[in-house]
């Protein structure tokens, strides 16, 4: 199947049921897109990932019609910059782009503005409100606006504050205008510190005025997950600790801390990836299917994943987790530095850059199916994935004849950097003789001519459209610091007598204990 032109994939292709009046189902999924008007506000419009996400992910929209008709992005930081100079240094970063249009440049930055602002000043967000009545009578925006916090963690609390008492949070039910607010991980360091931040975001914006972000799940095979799982009847009965051996959820790098040993040395990689990236990974591959697809069902669903995940022997941690450091090794043939030897980094640090948990989900469903969850950075290479390995048929006829066992069906699903969906099963190599082999059938996004968003872009999308399905919840994101708290101060206490903490090479798969964890 591998390698055929997407006409001959049309048989992989759901189908939904009867057509209605005519209409093929790419015709009743119809792209949504933004239909309020609003402003933007991006608060650190200074900072990188504005330059490097944010910006590029807005003008792709409105390159494709994403874009509301009347819209406003007003870029607030404490540089000191006027209009002009910040839509010369968006249109700068953006020509050096790869493979954007830039014909309509110019078009969008004639809805650029920039303000400057000290995050702890109220005066200043009570000005930047004032502004903001301006930009609705000058560009049709009718008061509606999306707050998006592209700030260090630790400056969250102060703006939210000031933004609550400048008034900023207010909607109107008259106008039916609305504000919202998006937040960017991490959300917090431990179960405290999230509690704490969020008892400060609903002082000033209700829940469902919050919209706290997780890129990972916008990728579109992230989202085919549940598609794939709950439109297709010949896998859902599979989906259980009947037929599945175990679940692999692996997400690789080999880029190494590069400039943000500041924040790393802080997180490790269990704050950095495994509350929120690979927690929501977990949750998609092992939740019950909703009622309905909307995202208060969904989300409930996946709070019900967190709740059973079974709580780690404190006391033999070492049967359930494996936790590395990078040393020095080589990446794509070129010498890197060991994680100790980092721009900023402690020379004694013991901070943790690879980690391997063993995972179990007490329900109906999943008891005692091990789900491997790993995250790391300079590994061999960049990669994340999500395996469902079946298991080994009951009795093999074949046995006699291929002298051992048969491999048993595996089901990937491939992440990035590539995204698709690959399917291994046997058929017979041709021939004359019974010989069974395994076959690969594949998916790829790439085949597919529909329109795709990156991840940057579906976010701000479902940020304006006011869709919450990819975001998580208050209660969630508390569920997740309760499993994972216990299990890091356990580990950092350990890390401090290195009973735990094992080294391996730059450009390599891991520690050495990750094959011990598996068996």
């Amino acid at each position: 199947m591998t390698g055929q032109k997407r006409e001959d994939l049309s048989v992989l292709k759901p189908e939904f049921g009867r057509e209605t009046s005519g209409e093929s189902m790419d015709d009743q999924c119809r792209e949504v897109r933004p239909a309020d008007p609003c402003a933007i506000v991006i608060i650190g419009a200074s900072g990188d990932l504005t330059s490097r996400k944010l910006i590029p992910a807005l003008y792709r929209l409105f390159l494709n019609g994403y874009m509301p008709v009347s819209f406003a992005i007003v870029g607030c930081a404490r540089k000191k910059l006027d209009n002009e100079a910040f839509r010369q240094l968006v249109k700068e970063s953006l020509a050096k782009g790869v493979g954007d249009d830039l014909s309509k440049l110019d078009h969008f930055a004639g809805n650029l503005y920039y303000r400057t602002v000290e995050y702890d000043d109220k005066e200043n967000f009570k000005e930047l409100s004032c502004f903001l009545s301006d930009i609705d009578k000058k560009h049709g925006t009718a008061g509606n606006r999306l707050f998006y916090l592209a700030i260090p963690p630790f400056l969250y609390e102060t703006v939210v504050h000031v933004m609550g008492e400048a008034g900023l949070s207010r909607e109107s039910r008259t106008s039916g205008s609305w504000s919202r607010l998006v937040v960017e991980k991490p959300f917090g360091s431990d179960l405290k510190t999230a509690v704490k931040l969020n008892d400060v975001i609903k002082r000033c914006f209700s829940e469902q005025q919050v919209y706290r972000i997780d890129h990972y799940l916008a990728k579109e095979t992230v989202q085919n997950i549940l598609v794939f799982r709950f439109a297709n009847s010949i896998f859902e009965p599979l989906w259980n600790r009947q037929h599945i051996e175990h679940v692999e959820i692996s997400a690789a790098e080999t880029l190494g801390v590069e400039h943000r040993a500041g924040y790393y040395e802080k997180s490790g990689i269990l704050r950095d990836m495994f509350q929120n990236h690979m927690m929501q990974l977990l949750t998609l591959v092992a939740m019950e299917p909703p009622a309905h697809f909307r995202p208060e069902p969904v989300r409930d669903e996946k709070a019900k994943v967190i709740q059973s995940i079974r709580p780690f022997d404190l006391e033999h941690l070492e049967e359930n987790i494996v936790i590395g450091q990078y040393l020095s090794g080589n990446i794509d043939g070129k010498k890197v530095p060991a994680y100790r030897d980092e721009t900023g980094v402690d020379p004694l640090s013991l901070t943790p850059t690879f980690a391997m948990m063993k995972v179990f989900i007490d329900n109906w469903r999943w008891q005692d199916v091990p789900f491997y969850l790993s995250s790391g950075k300079r590994l061999a290479e960049k990669k994340t994935k999500i395996v469902i390995q079946f298991k080994d048929v009951p009795h093999s006829i074949f046995r006699d004849i291929i002298g051992g066992s048969i491999s048993a069906n595996c089901l990937t699903f491939f992440i990035q950097p590539i995204e698709k969906i690959a399917l291994t099963f046997q058929a017979k190599k041709p021939g004359s003789t019974i010989c069974p082999r395994s076959i690969n059938m594949e998916f790829s996004y790439d085949s597919d001519s529909g329109e795709t968003l990156e991840a940057y872009e579906k976010v701000l999308v479902d940020c304006m459209n006011g869709d919450q399905m990819l975001f998580l919840r208050q209660d969630l994101e508390e569920l997740c610091w309760s499993f994972l708290t216990p299990l890091i101060e356990d580990c950092e206490k350990c890390v401090d007598k290195s009973s735990l903490l094992q080294f391996y090479g730059s450009g390599t798969r891991g520690p050495e204990g990750v094959e011990k964890l598996k068996t």
